[in-house]
């Protein structure tokens, strides 16, 4: 028989003391999290052991394994695993010393290697959850239990696919549809497309909230998605013969990437055309995978004569995500436009889906002054630490109008409150998507990767976000998908579909009382 000892370590940072305020840093702060190290020692014994007990050293209080026991009970072999705990911290100020404390769990290895392996990936991520998930209950339920019964279910299975669904299936518990485990193949495709390059098939994809519907938002000009006819509208349904029920837009968007030269097949439903039965016309296409280039940015100046015959100025800036390249060209557009005689903005965060949250807090100090906060985080103890500018400087303090609708989340979200609590801009549009947690990002050991909601979002005035989202000032349209949509990146520099987009009408007329305003002053 075989004992396996694994050994993860790490460090728990230190928690804040009570009614302790700390000052926020002098750059805006994100959660990082640190990584395990997971080491395991082999060797052969004629008799498996005992089932051994769950202790708590932290705690003193000891368990019974029954459950393990029992289904151990004539297994092939048994493993101990020794933990310490682990988590991040998001303020760079000296702390206490840190604290450590350490479990010990007992459970069956599985006789394939592929499996075993993803077993030992399970405690590392298991580990890393029981010390930074932002719900100290887990969902109300026995967390160290969860991984005994987990391993015993991996037990048996032949295949790492299986394995991974295992633990897959351990972390949906978590009632946290954000926290998830991600493949080495796709994680190197998400580190890929957050440096504003990807390698994929050129279409943008995001989820209606109302339906659970992939709806295709967008198609890069020329690029294969574009030249395949996905238009604007189609329903993804199937890619590469498997069903994307269930599936984010981002999960969508990972398995659409992949080497250039390799290929892809979609299934779409046409968001454009009927049969003649009144059925959607079902379409089937073989994509290949190529560099796209992104930009998400585009720009635009609308120019309107007012009553008294003054030619006005409008720059609308329309961002698609929150990539690293986002912050310096929104800098370098809006300096642009001011030398253009610009009066007054449109920012249109119109579904877009986030992505990197220091991009979002950048773009914010781009509109701000001072030492405003932009963001609070409050972490699984209730501690709050507001995330606040140092001396800022905006490039501009003309009318500032930002869109919103249902498809805008996570860092879209963090920016709009920056600029609305701090009464720097008006909200038009539709209550946000509602995702207001902060995530960190382990690389496993097996180069999986590991996202963990650790943390809260509030907007600057303490709103909640997660699950509530922001409401905007003035409503336009609940449905983000019945208007014409916003410019796309093939459109940059042209005004004329913005003239029949409702949202866009209600904010030149918000800017235009804003003017007014201020002249009157």
């Amino acid at each position: 028989m075989e004992m396996v000892e694994c050994s993860l370590a790490a460090t728990l940072a230190p928690r804040p003391l009570p009614g302790r305020a700390r000052k926020a840093p002098p750059r805006p702060a994100v959660l990082a999290a640190g990584r395990a190290r997971l080491q395991v020692r082999s060797a052969r014994r004629e008799q498996p052991p005992p089932p051994a007990p769950v202790r708590d050293a932290s705690s003193g209080t000891e368990r019974s394994g029954r459950a393990l026991g029992q289904a151990a009970a004539g297994l092939a072999a048994a493993a101990v695993v020794s933990l310490t705990g682990f988590a991040g911290d998001v303020s760079p100020l000296p702390a206490p010393p840190a604290r450590a404390e350490s479990l010990t769990v007992a459970f069956p290895v599985a006789k394939a290697r592929e499996v075993n392996r993803v077993q030992r990936t399970l405690v590392e991520a298991w580990g890393l959850i029981r010390e930074t998930f932002v719900d100290p209950t887990f969902n109300h339920q026995d967390w160290d239990q969860k991984l005994q019964q987990t391993m015993v279910e991996m037990f048996p299975l032949k295949s790492a696919d299986a394995a991974y669904g295992k633990i897959s299936g351990m972390l949906s518990t978590l009632g946290d549809p954000f926290t998830r485990i991600i493949s080495p193949a796709e994680y190197q495709s998400f580190r890929i497309g957050s440096d504003g390059n990807v390698q994929g098939v050129g279409v943008f994809i995001n989820r209606e909230p109302s339906s659970g519907r992939l709806l295709v938002m967008d198609c890069i000009q020329g690029g294969p998605a574009d030249r395949a006819g996905i238009h604007e509208g189609d329903e993804l349904v199937e890619i590469d013969g498997k069903s994307v029920s269930g599936l984010d837009g981002e999960a969508a968007a990972q398995r659409l990437r992949g080497r250039v030269g390799t290929t892809v097949k979609v299934k779409l439903l046409d968001g454009t055309d009927n049969d003649r039965g009144g059925r959607i016309r079902q379409k089937e296409v073989q994509l290949s995978r190529e560099i796209i280039n992104l930009s998400p940015l585009s720009t635009t100046i609308i120019s309107h004569r007012s009553d008294n015959g003054h030619e006005c100025k409008t720059g609308y800036v329309r961002l698609a995500s929150f990539s690293q390249t986002a912050a310096a060209e929104m800098e370098n557009a809006v300096k642009r436009m001011e030398d253009e005689g610009v009066e007054s903005y449109i920012l249109d965060l119109r579904n877009n889906p986030g992505g990197l949250v220091k991009a979002g807090l950048d773009v914010a100090q781009i509109w701000l002054d001072g030492d405003e906060t932009l963001v609070n985080t409050i972490d699984r103890e209730g501690n709050v630490l507001p995330i606040n500018m140092i001396q800022g400087h905006s490039l501009t303090h003309d009318p500032l109008v930002v869109l919103v609708n249902e498809g805008s989340a996570s860092a879209s979200e963090i920016l709009a409150g920056a600029l609305h609590d701090n009464g720097r801009a008006i909200l038009v549009g539709h209550r946000t998507f509602g995702k207001g947690k902060i995530q960190s990002v382990t690389e496993l050991d097996d180069g999986s990767a590991l996202f963990i909601s650790v943390a809260k979002y509030l907007s600057p005035a303490l709103h909640e976000i997660d699950q509530v989202g922001i409401q905007p000032d003035i409503q336009c349209s609940p449905d983000i998908l019945s208007l014409p949509r916003a410019p796309s990146l093939r459109e940059n520099g042209e005004a004329s579909s913005l003239e029949m987009d409702s949202c866009i009408m209600v904010a030149e007329q918000a800017l235009e009382i804003e003017q007014t305003k201020g002249s009157a002053s």
